[in-house]
């Protein structure tokens, strides 16, 4: 399973960023599909996740009412809409693959977001 993540960049604060994490998986359905971040010196943490049929989403409180995450099965794509963005989001951004029977991850290599003040 192979995780590819795009659409970091730099952007001022109050702005926002779509990122994309295009998975080669014949049974991407089948993944329940999150978003962590690294920000230098921390440790990753959860931002997002969701539900293999979408139907079900969580956020970490930092995040909750900017952020949504979504998905396209037959696009094998899982998105993260960042809305009033703020410079303490900036960080490393990875997708994750869990396969829920095997309890079994994969990860992307990581988009840079950056979110001047």
């Amino acid at each position: 399973v192979q995780l590819q993540a795009s659409g970091g960049g730099l952007v001022q604060a109050g702005g926002s960023l779509r990122l994309s994490c295009l998975v080669s998986e014949r049974t991407f359905s089948n993944y329940n599909m999150g978003w962590f971040r690294q920000a230098p010196g921390k440790e990753r943490e959860f931002v997002a996740v969701i539900s293999w049929s979408g139907s079900v989403t969580d956020y970490a409180d930092s995040v909750k009412g900017r952020f949504t995450i979504s998905r396209d099965n037959a696009k094998k794509t899982v998105y993260l809409q960042m809305n009033s963005l703020r410079p303490e989001d900036t960080a490393v951004y990875y997708c994750n693959a869990h396969m829920v029977p095997t309890a079994t991850d994969y990860w992307g290599q990581g988009t840079q977001v950056t979110v001047s003040s």
